[in-house]
């Protein structure tokens, strides 16, 4: 199953920008909490190993297991609402298998992206008709419900986008796509107007909090805004520099423990608290850098399936890195995604290198295509 290729091919400004973002989140948890040091650094040396086997392989060979795939998602999600999954803070989104402790819907996004990368090879003369993308949202409602029922609206959404980044490059129609617009957006606003009134119909207590919060944060300045409200605080207290890494002031925000959950939710606040504006700019622009290189390789794959493959890497990594980055500056409510390669956590540092190692082995085969067809 492993092919050969030239060095040369290979996608080394995409690594670099990889590892110098794994890297920048380690210096950042350190300083945040140093219990989970050891465990980042293992991810990540463990990470660049399937990154680069991933690389070496045929995603031609590996996607026509994408009915397994679907299968295993489905089952380790149903996994978490048995009696193995456990829970923190009232949601149960993780399974304890042979002593390991995994988030499943943080795998779900991968095997999403694989499955939808064959199913979408495999039938892509009918991308372009309404009746295939309802079967490929209806293939998407078991898995979704189940990350719903944890509770996880904010995942939901995310795979939500990146089911979007891949039928779009897929080809659908543009018709569609003016649809999709103009009922989702309406939706949004009612979902913003339905949060403001006393008695929300469609939305639970802490989803309607967390809105109002992030619409009116000094009426909940000691209870679900707390945290965006300080995280704000000590983004702007970094100013140019920042207070400099693994700062001892008394005046910063993160040793007065007013940020918690620092190392995951809010790693992006101590980013820009200790490196200051500076800091906080190498981290979007690698970001952006790492998403926009994905949807260059997904331009140059050789098939329907690497476009997907890549393009749905780069709308998971671009997106949830906005997305974490908006809650840390007030732009967005609190949604409880991490930062891509940066957050702790085993399961989604391991499942976006993952993700890149198929974008790598996606730009390999697209090069020997490209000299081939030349």
């Amino acid at each position: 199953m492993l092919k050969k290729y030239k060095i040369m091919d290979y996608d080394f400004p995409l690594v670099i920008m990889v590892m110098s973002l794994t890297i920048f989140g380690i210096m950042a948890i350190s300083s945040a909490n140093p219990s989970y040091v050891s465990k980042q650094t293992a991810g990540m040396v463990f990470g660049v190993v399937l990154m680069v086997f991933i690389s070496l392989l045929d995603y031609s060979v590996l996607i026509k297991l994408y009915i397994p795939f679907y299968i295993l998602n489905v089952a380790l999600l149903g996994l978490v609402l048995s009696p193995l999954g456990s829970s923190t803070n009232g949601a149960q989104r993780w399974i304890n298998l042979f002593g390991i402790t995994f988030q499943p819907s943080e795998a779900a996004k991968i095997l999403l992206i694989l499955f939808y990368a064959q199913f979408i090879m495999k039938y892509k003369d009918k991308v372009k008709t309404i009746s295939f993308v309802m079967i490929c949202l209806a293939l998407l409602a078991l898995p979704l419900g189940l990350i719903f029922k944890q509770p996880d609206l904010s995942t939901c959404i995310m795979v939500m986008m990146i089911f979007s980044s891949m039928i779009f490059v897929a080809g659908v129609n543009w018709k569609l796509v003016a649809v999709v617009l103009s009922v989702s957006i309406p939706s949004v606003l009612f979902v913003i107007y339905n949060a403001v009134q006393e008695d929300s119909s469609i939305l639970k207590d802490y989803q309607q909090r967390r809105i109002l919060a992030w619409l009116h944060p000094e009426e909940y300045a000691n209870s679900e805004a707390y945290q965006t409200l300080n995280s704000m605080m000590a983004i702007g207290s970094g100013q140019l520099y920042g207070k400099g890494y693994n700062t001892n002031e008394i005046s910063s925000v993160l040793n007065g423990g007013f940020i918690s959950e620092s190392q995951t939710d809010f790693i992006f606040t101590v980013i820009g608290e200790e490196f200051g504006f500076i800091g906080a700019c190498i981290v979007v622009i690698l970001i952006l850098g790492i998403a926009v290189e994905c949807f260059m390789v997904s331009m140059r794959a050789k098939d329907k399936a690497g476009e997907v493959i890549a393009a749905g890497v780069g709308g998971w990594i671009g997106f949830q890195g906005i997305i974490n980055m908006g809650v840390a500056t007030g732009v967005l409510p609190n949604t409880g995604l991490p930062l891509p390669f940066v957050s702790a956590g085993l399961t989604s540092l391991l499942s976006v290198y993952v993700g890149i190692g198929f974008v790598l082995n996606v730009r390999l085969q697209g090069n020997k295509y490209i000299l081939g067809r030349g």
